[in-house]
């Protein structure tokens, strides 16, 4: 009984296209807000963590194309791969200019100081290995 029961249960819930499709929706539109934020914003203030580090300014607008750009194809489910490492490198880049001193500490509410770059890092790499599946604007698995 529960061997039939356990069966169907996962059978009912298989279903890899979908997982990855709410997996792409939920990375690639939360790291959005943060763009989006920046894109209204402006970029001043990572133009000012890459001067303190001796990077040019101009360097900064390269979070656009890591928090708007890459995104926006991964939620469409273009060039998934690609655009995952992208955001996987921007989080590591964001990790190395604001976090590395975080990456020990608690918040004071138990959580890990650096948990949004770890997730966002971990969520990316996890598209890139996944790809897009079959929910994905592009026709050809090429693209996807």
């Amino acid at each position: 009984m529960l061997k039939s029961t356990l069966i169907k249960f996962n059978q009912a819930l298989d279903n890899n296209d979908l997982g990855k499709l709410i997996l792409r929706i939920t990375v690639g539109g939360l790291i959005l807000f943060h763009g989006w934020h920046k894109l209204i914003g402006g970029i001043g203030g990572i133009q000012g963590m890459l001067a303190e580090h001796g990077v040019p300014a101009f360097f900064g607008y390269g979070v656009l194309i890591g928090e708007v750009v890459a995104p926006v194809l991964i939620v469409l489910g273009i060039l998934t791969r690609p655009a995952a490492l992208v955001l996987a490198a921007t989080m590591f880049v964001a990790w190395l200019m604001a976090g590395l001193g975080k990456t020990f500490l608690l918040t004071s509410v138990g959580a890990w100081a650096i948990e949004d770059l770890a997730f966002f890092f971990l969520a990316a790499v996890a598209v890139a290995l996944l790809g897009s599946g079959r929910f994905s604007v592009c026709t050809n698995p090429l693209w996807r």
